[in-house]
């Protein structure tokens, strides 16, 4: 990386990354390619947004796309990754996928924060409706953008991510804000913010990516830091699950703690159940 970006501030990586044709996933290719060649013309929207909603790269490519037709047509913002892909077509999204370039993935900071993306995507999917949520896919959409600052950080800047990762690990910084603040001049969560608005994604996207405006951007937030938590290998990360459950459980207060942990894969059943577990005893004790 050029000397001179190392200055640069969150607006100005923004409007870096606004000039870049955004990569996908490599298995998000292989993924659409088997689903082509198995549904045929029977391929339906509904089979494209399932697959994007685990790529975050796709799923911003898509969304630009969409935003900048509605601008156009002046019709309903696109807030759901299901609604891009019908507002763009099954053809268009797959010719634009088909021609992306693959991310490499080879980088273990860029493998780390897009995995956890998904994951997020996933709690959101399954949490979203226990809390009967209109559109848990909107959620869900938020949950899996929300660390893009990060995410083209390690993409197109990986030493200034590595840097606010060194800065943390050197005990420099307490928490992950602060070290990004005195290694990049800006807060991650700042340069995810500053590509929204640059990017005119739909404001209710925004609204639910600030992560406290309402109870549902307040889930989105839940979902990110559950993900977060549960890819972390640190000493505190079981700790940290447990409030990350006590704090989804006020929103779903009729929701056990054994349901909300059902089928996080990433989590193997014995720690799923020590989880719910110690989020039990843990409410009792507090109610």
């Amino acid at each position: 990386m050029e000397a001179w970006k190392k200055h640069w501030g969150a607006s100005q990586w923004a409007a870096f990354f606004e000039t870049k044709k955004l990569p996908v996933m490599t298995r998000t290719k292989q993924l659409v390619s088997t689903t082509v060649e198995e549904r045929g013309e029977q391929l339906a929207p509904q089979d494209l947004a399932a697959i994007a909603l685990g790529d975050p790269l796709l799923c911003l490519q898509l969304l630009r796309e969409a935003e900048r037709i509605r601008s156009s047509r002046l019709g309903t913002e696109t807030t759901t990754v299901l609604h891009a892909v019908m507002q763009l077509g099954v053809d268009k999204v797959c010719r634009l996928l088909l021609n992306s370039a693959e991310a490499d993935a080879s980088a273990a900071g860029f493998a780390y924060v897009e995995a956890r993306s998904a994951l997020a995507a996933r709690v959101a999917m399954r949490w979203a409706p226990g809390r009967a949520d209109l559109n848990p896919q909107e959620v869900a959409l938020a949950a899996l953008l929300t660390d893009t600052g990060e995410l083209l950080l390690w993409l197109y800047a990986p030493e200034l991510a590595q840097a606010a990762l060194d800065e943390l690990h050197s005990g420099r910084a307490s928490r992950s804000a602060q070290a990004q603040s005195q290694a990049c001049g800006f807060t991650f969560k700042e340069l995810t913010m500053h590509c929204a608005e640059i990017w005119n994604l739909p404001a209710l996207l925004r609204k639910l990516l600030q992560g406290a405006a309402s109870e549902r951007a307040l889930l989105t937030r839940i979902c990110t830091d559950f993900a977060r938590h549960a890819m972390s290998r640190d000493d505190t990360a079981t700790q940290a699950l447990v409030a990350d459950l006590l704090a989804i459980r006020k929103l779903m207060p009729n929701a056990s703690f054994n349901w909300l942990v059902e089928n996080i894969s990433e989590l193997d059943m014995e720690h799923r159940l020590h989880l719910a577990a110690l989020a039990e005893s843990a409410y009792l004790q507090n109610n």
